[in-house]
């Protein structure tokens, strides 16, 4: 989990910057600020899931409510802001108790109030490129009612021609307590970006830079109740945007993209028993959306309306703590998530748990199944490729099943260390052929499948005098060798804390040379291009300012500290040192 005191120290302007220090955890970005939605920009990549564009076998959540390019089924990182949140949560397996459709997923928990009254900060900050970031939150609560306001905006001119980049966005929340049992809220996120692509430097650019602007609203309204040892909640919501391609080479010239999606999340929990816990829930989500090609002539111009996909799935679990001394307990697990979708088959996906459990140590070993069903994507593609025909009807869910085990030891109160092994084996990946690659005619089938086997490791240490350090370590080993973003050894490491009045925080990323490029859904498809390795260091410093309030202070924040040479896409080189400088205040 992401907190609000990582962020900060991370100086992170976005969910890019933020997922930076999170092992298991790569993304791909063009430019400073944004991450070019379009082509191989914008995405995010977990123990090697989310390589596949489109349909990605990652979700985005806000609070538990999907929020995604529903059209093209995969994530795009300026739809989700960071300021304004209170955790950022990676799940790097299925979890069926949690979310579904998805292998892997990651989950932005915005602010609440928890104490009266009114409370607020604000940040700015200026530096390198032309970047100018501002971020304002407020908080209040008076008895039974509380609210949240959050506004951010970040620009850039980047580091490169065309590498500019604009992110905005507005969060609010209102929540009333009707009675001692009752709640309810509701929420609006709402997100406006540009961001261009500075394109391949090994080539020449074209006259007219190709850009990807996103725009999209989600309106959340929740019912909750806390009746002893029953808790429940029901969670309604809508969603609507666009990813606008603009400005691509001929033929393709502007790619007018837009989802719509609604649905709900009912969840309820009880302690039935000593030591048990059910839970038990439903999802339910409706996804739709067009597109509009507008081609350069003599090319032809192109619209697709697309059907509207609708997924139910409940679930229940039981979770059981068995005590075996007074030092040791048993925490057995079981559960099961259905599916029911409108156009493909019917699915199961169950998980089984168990812990071994003391103050000091957890020792755990689980399985799960992941589904995630092809989406809007596959329509869309038959439109534009039509020999394919209707053959994307006859698709199955892609699956993953997960093992994993590990432990987590509280060596003592300064030193936390966290081990797992895991593996994936993805079966059922969803392609389209020609002839001789596939059986004619032209189709849609199930084909691919891999193995990922890993290892992560992660040490948290109390240093002494304030301060703390993290190293996380991740080895990754799949079974296909050009999976893209799939680094054989990625580390992540950081420490915190004063230097007399001064507090510091320092964070270095290395990753070995991965393949780069989405693996394409063609049956042909394979990468040839590879990134190496990169090692890249930053360092925020910040000055307390106390008349400014508890979170007053004036900080420079210096990334790529070493000015390293590093890229996620080749030719397309990322910034050198860069700094920012900037003020905080708090009441």
């Amino acid at each position: 989990m992401i907190t609000q005191d990582q962020l900060r120290e991370q100086n992170a302007l976005d969910l890019g910057a933020a997922l930076r220090r999170t092992p298991g955890v790569q993304i791909s970005r063009y430019n400073p600020v944004g991450a070019f939605g379009g082509d191989q920009g914008g995405a995010v990549y977990i123990r090697g899931m989310g390589a596949s564009r489109p349909g990605s076998e990652i979700k985005t959540y806000v609070d538990g409510v999907p929020f995604y390019m529903g059209l093209w089924s995969h994530p795009l990182l300026d739809l989700l802001p960071i300021n304004g949140m209170q955790s950022i949560t990676v799940h790097k397996s299925p979890q069926p108790l949690v979310n579904g459709n998805n292998f892997a997923s990651i989950d932005l928990v915005p602010r609440k109030a928890t104490e009266e009254g009114l409370q607020g900060d604000a940040r700015v900050s200026a530096g390198t490129y032309g970047t100018l970031t501002e971020q304002l939150n407020l908080t209040g609560k008076d008895g039974d009612l509380d609210w949240g306001l959050s506004q951010g905006f970040a620009r850039s001119d980047g580091h490169r021609k065309n590498a500019d980049g604009k992110l905005s966005n507005l969060m609010g929340r209102v929540g009333y307590r009707l009675d001692g049992n009752w709640s309810v809220a509701a929420s609006l996120l709402h997100v406006d970006n540009k961001a261009k692509d500075p394109g391949d430097q090994r080539i020449a650019a074209p006259d007219l830079a190709p850009q990807y602007n996103t725009k999209a609203s989600l309106f959340t309204t929740s019912f909750s109740h806390v009746h002893d040892n029953w808790r429940g909640e029901l969670k309604l919501y809508t969603s609507h945007g666009r990813g606008d391609w603009l400005d691509q080479p001929a033929p393709d010239g502007n790619s007018i993209n837009k989802f719509r999606m609604s649905g709900l999340r009912w969840r309820e929990q009880f302690s039935a028993w000593q030591g048990g816990v059910i839970t038990a829930g439903l999802d339910h989500d409706r996804i739709a959306g067009d597109a509009t090609f507008e081609r350069i002539p003599p090319a032809l111009a192109g619209y697709f309306d697309g059907p509207t996909f609708k997924i139910t799935s409940p679930y229940v679990g039981l979770r059981q703590e068995v005590p075996l001394s007074a030092a040791w307990s048993l925490v057995p697990s079981v559960g099961i998530r259905l599916y029911d979708h409108s156009q493909f088959g019917s699915e199961t996906a169950p998980y089984l748990g168990v812990s071994l459990v003391s103050d000091v140590l957890t020792v755990y070993a689980n399985l799960s199944r992941g589904i995630n069903y092809p989406g809007l994507e596959t329509p869309l593609l038959s439109s534009l490729i039509p020999a394919l025909g209707s053959t994307w009807k006859s698709l199955s869910a892609e699956k993953m099943d997960h093992a994993e085990v590990g432990f987590k030891w509280s060596v003592s109160d300064a030193t936390q260390i966290d081990v797992s092994w895991f593996q994936d084996k993805v079966k059922n990946r969803y392609v389209f052929g020609f002839p001789p690659d596939v059986p004619p005619p032209p189709q849609f089938l199930n084909l691919g499948g891999y193995t990922m086997r890993g290892m992560e490791l992660s040490l948290r240490q109390a240093i002494g005098a304030g301060w703390s350090g993290f190293v996380g370590l991740t080895l990754l080993d799949p079974s296909m060798d050009n999976l893209p973003y799939s680094p054989r050894k990625a580390l992540t490491m950081g420490a915190s804390g004063n230097a007399g009045p001064v507090r510091v925080s320092f964070d270095a990323q290395y990753q070995s040379a991965v393949w780069a490029l989405s693996r394409a859904r063609g049956s042909d498809a394979s990468n040839t291009e590879r990134v190496p390795g990169f090692a890249i260091a930053n360092l925020r410093a910040a000055y307390p300012l106390p008349a400014l309030g508890n979170k007053g202070e004036i900080f420079i924040a210096v990334e790529n500290l070493f000015d390293r040479d590093y890229a996620y896409r080749p030719g397309y080189p990322m910034a050198g040192r860069s700094a920012q400088v900037g003020i905080s205040a708090s009441f």
